[in-house]
């Protein structure tokens, strides 16, 4: 009980320690969660997570996996597919067969795998896997058709690839027992169908009884993975693997009931997400056994070479054929394929069941060898170079972090006009079509729409937007929008006009709910709107060696207000009635102040008295 306790929270600490670690310093999580959970476990020996958890090791993670996939299916449109299904389609449809087909002319001719072994690998090789493609779009700024092709293609071919696995066992089975192999393959479609129909029949359940009040709140989430484990359980029981079918299906099928209750539930199946994928990797990673590293052979490096540069690039190529997909980003698609816990999983499950086949424990420990190679190989090769190839291939979106806007009005359009030539990405965003007229004179990037309607999230591409100011008419409809973007954008990077009321007075709304509060004096939206008619405007400022930021407040009027400093790397950092950020040489203040010419009469009213102040002390 000690030692499983342990493990379950060093597990943690390491996961979560690699995933923090990964996002003050820019590297790919999944490389330092490998590393972490093999030094922990192989190579310094504290943690064994098969002696601590015994044969529920495979469960565990199996049902890990399938929650993992069901979450991924849950950020599945059909209006993304709408937009983009042309790609998608070619690579679900071309491309787990032509990858199964060069995956198995690359294990048998290349890596030296007997046909049966290197077919059932080569199955499992389909797959890329939502823990590993959806970590390096979250660390890497991709433009949205080539992200949304990634992901659409981790999610939906993982089944796929299982499915695949099981084919061929199946049927390399049957042969062995003298039973005509084409009669398995009927039964196997069976099952899947009826898995798919499992799924969509368990999601559909959930969408119609969640409205109707028939589970109270604070039921919601247990029941939806009891119901997501439950689903997977009993297709597993059904088909090996069918499982994992049922639950993608499931999970894609409530995205696109649009169940209002599944909002509310966001955020915590993003934490369940980044837990489960932090402790399954340090699990697998810290479970490798290094006498298995033995099988491996030389001629297995030259196999994940031809894994990187023939059989993924000849699979995306072909399968995108006379597509509207450009070349530049089919050649990225080509390049970036990590794989991740599926493989590993599947792997380890098959190489068990090599013995069925007449193979021994070793060939086993080679399948093992060979799926964790393929594991470190690509997620290092593409967790370390995305960045680079996307920038070469020109399918990086925005580098400097972005600013999106809520409510056209002069204030805001006089803002967005100051961020936009200091070339921060800014978008004014407005559901009424006037508002925007004078963004749209001086061609500052506008979208007209509802931020909160649904639909608005897959017509504007958000990725690139990193902060976010509410500043509407209304200071309830900011407080919402808020709240609505702060468990995806950070509470920290969530402001508004206007005081919270921190003190319970009831004059105000309670800070839990707003987001933070520009400028030190706290203006409210009344408050500079009526500044705006009196003629007061934004100006800027840069910093340097010479010019302090005290400098700069000695030459602007006494009533002016900090609002923001943007850095060299465009970061923006807000001055609010909370927090003063540290100026340094090289940014660029943005503040708010009075007209020049009300401006210069208070400074020269300002050295008269100080001139008349001289004069007495005299």
């Amino acid at each position: 009980m000690e030692q499983q306790a342990f493990v379950i929270a060093l597990v943690g600490v390491l996961g979560i320690g690699a995933q923090w670690l990964a996002w003050r310093k820019g590297w790919p999580a999944i490389v330092l969660m490998l590393a972490a959970g093999f030094l922990a476990g192989p190579i310094l020996g504290v943690i064994h997570p098969r002696e601590a958890f015994g044969e529920l090791l495979e469960p565990m993670v199996s049902i890990g996996v399938a929650l993992i996939l069901f979450e991924g299916g849950l950020s599945l449109d059909f209006r993304e597919f709408r937009k983009y299904g042309g790609g998608v389609w070619r690579l679900v449809v071309f491309g787990v067969p032509l990858g199964w087909l060069f995956g198995s002319l690359a294990g048998y001719y290349v890596a030296g795998l007997v046909w049966p072994v290197a077919i059932l690998f080569a199955g499992i090789l389909v797959v890329t896997g939502p823990t590993v493609v959806m970590p390096l779009l979250r660390q890497s700024s991709i433009q949205q058709r080539p992200a949304t092709l990634l992901k659409w293609e981790a999610i939906v071919n993982d089944p796929f690839g299982a499915l695949c696995a099981v084919v061929a066992y199946e049927y390399f089975l049957s042969k062995s027992a003298g039973v005509p192999p084409f009669e398995v393959i009927p039964g196997i479609a069976l099952a899947a169908l009826a898995s798919g129909l499992i799924g969509y029949a368990a999601a559909r359940l959930i969408a119609w009884s969640f409205p109707r009040g028939l589970v109270p709140e604070f039921l919601k989430v247990p029941v939806l993975l009891v119901a997501v484990i439950g689903t997977f359980v009993l297709c597993n029981r059904i088909e090996h693997e069918a499982g994992l079918l049922a639950v993608t299906v499931m999970g894609v099928a409530l995205a696109n009931m649009h169940v209002a209750s599944m909002r509310s539930i966001h955020p915590f199946k993003q934490n369940v997400a980044v837990l489960l994928v932090s402790g399954i990797f340090i699990l697998l990673s810290a479970s490798l056994d290094l006498a298995q590293l033995r099988h491996f052979e030389w001629q297995f490096g030259l196999f994940l070479l031809a894994l990187l540069f023939l059989v993924r690039p000849a699979t995306v190529l072909v399968s995108l054929l006379f597509s509207d997909v450009p070349w530049n980003e089919r050649l990225f698609l080509a390049w970036v394929a990590p794989r991740g816990i599926v493989l590993v999983a599947i792997s380890g499950l098959f190489a068990l069941r090599l013995e069925n086949l007449g193979y021994d424990s070793a060939d086993g420990g080679i399948l093992i060898a060979l799926s964790f190679a393929v594991v470190v190989t690509t997620i290092v090769a593409h967790g370390f170079t995305i960045d680079r190839v996307a920038r070469l291939l020109k399918v990086r979106g925005e580098t400097r972090p972005g600013l999106l806007i809520v409510g056209a009005t002069p204030w805001t359009v006089a803002l967005a006009r100051q961020l936009h030539e200091l070339e921060t990405p800014v978008m004014l965003v407005d559901s009424s079509w006037q508002g925007l007229q004078a963004a749209r004179a001086e061609g500052i990037p506008s979208y007209h729409g509802e931020i909160l309607n649904e639909a608005t999230e897959h017509n504007l591409d958000l990725a690139p937007y990193q902060v976010l100011i509410a500043a509407t008419g209304n200071e309830a409809y900011n407080t919402l929008v808020c709240s609505e973007f702060a468990p995806e954008i950070g509470a920290d990077r969530v402001y508004q006009l206007g005081h919270a009321d921190d003190h319970g007075e009831g004059t105000g709304l309670p800070a839990a709910l707003r987001g933070r509060a520009l400028f030190n004096s706290g203006f409210g939206v009344e408050d500079v709107e009526q500044r705006m008619r009196e003629g007061w405007e934004f100006r800027r400022t840069r910093l340097s060696e010479q010019y302090h930021l005290a400098d700069a407040r000695e030459n602007l009027p006494a009533a002016a207000n900090m609002l923001l400093l943007v850095k060299p790397d465009g970061k923006l950092r807000f001055f609010t009635h909370a927090a003063r950020p540290e100026p340094e040489p090289g940014d660029t203040v943005v503040s708010f102040a009075p007209p020049r010419a009300v401006a210069e009469q208070a400074q020269a009213a300002r050295r008269r008295r100080r001139s008349a102040d001289r004069k007495q002390t005299a």
